[in-house]
């Protein structure tokens, strides 16, 4: 049996710091290494959580990468935040302007809400059925 597992993802963004400074600031994401890699590049990687992928944050640097921010899923639901007690975030995000394009609901899978981010992703928070009361 093959063990794999999706550990990182690219988010394109216009800068490490405000970027940076918005996900471990705001939505509370830990910052797992911050190295400068020359040419004004860094390695910086953010995680969520202990459990789940972390973001390795990518400083447009190309036209069309600059025009990939905020739209790198065509306006789909690209990232999805697991989390084990969503009324705590939902407010916590609330209280630190994060921007909700619904209201949440409770689905057969859990409730969710959507919101966007400091770019305009679209992102996910769900807590999971099972970890409902």
């Amino acid at each position: 049996m093959t063990n794999r597992s999706l550990f990182q993802v690219t988010l394109v963004v216009d800068d490490y710091d405000r970027a940076k400074a918005y996900y471990c600031g705001v939505l509370s994401f830990d910052c797992v290494e911050d190295k400068p890699q020359g040419e004004g590049k860094r390695w910086v990687v953010l995680k969520p959580g202990k459990d789940g992928a972390a973001i390795v944050l990518a400083k447009a640097s190309t036209d069309t990468q600059k025009s990939a921010i905020g739209k790198q899923t065509g306006g789909r639901v690209g990232f999805f935040l697991s989390t084990n007690d969503f009324a705590r975030d939902h407010k916590s995000f609330l209280d630190k302007g994060v921007k909700f394009l619904e209201e949440p609901r409770t689905m057969p899978y859990g409730i969710v809400a959507v919101f966007e981010d400091v770019y305009g992703n679209t992102w996910d928070l769900i807590e999971s059925a099972k970890n409902s009361p």
